[in-house]
């Protein structure tokens, strides 16, 4: 690398932590307009190779899928065709035992096409997200909601 150069972005996904994954993973698909990762062609294949036990995978909407871990993609971004991941903007759901217990340290905001904010929080209420708090200040205005399972995001 010489001194000029700069080393190549890094590539992310942002994990969230959920009681029910695919729940999750439905709801923020449909939230933000995003595709369900399907992962089956790669699961079948270690299920036959025996890399993986049944017990580990259950069936999402008429596909084998991780028991675990749920993923939603950006549509115009790439996948790797063989697994099924997204290479680009994804949001990763991973069970965890525990309930969410406090506030979010991160959140997303959803940005509702402009003079459409109402239009846009009355479609994700209709989804099961709930408003917190309408939210008036000098820099804009906003909307606090939270997801099925009371993660914190705003619209704006």
């Amino acid at each position: 690398m010489t001194s000029t150069s700069r080393p190549a972005p890094l590539h992310f996904k942002i994990v969230i932590d959920a009681a029910a994954p695919h729940a999750q993973a439905d709801f923020w698909a449909a939230t933000l307009h995003y595709e369900l990762e399907d992962n089956s062609a790669l699961i079948e294949k270690l299920l036959g190779f025996g890399a993986v036990p049944p017990e580990l995978t259950v069936e999402s909407h008429g596909r084998r899928a991780w028991r675990d871990l749920a993923a939603v993609r950006h549509p115009d971004d790439p996948f790797q065709e063989e697994s099924g991941t997204g290479l680009g903007r994804r949001l990763l759901f991973q069970r965890v035992p525990e309930a969410k217990t406090v506030k979010n340290r991160v959140h997303l905001d959803v940005h509702a096409p402009e003079g459409r904010r109402e239009e846009e929080v009355a479609r994700l209420e209709a989804l099961g997200a709930s408003v917190q708090r309408q939210v008036k200040e000098a820099g804009g205005e906003w909307v606090v909601m939270t997801d099925p399972e009371g993660n914190e995001f705003c619209v704006h």
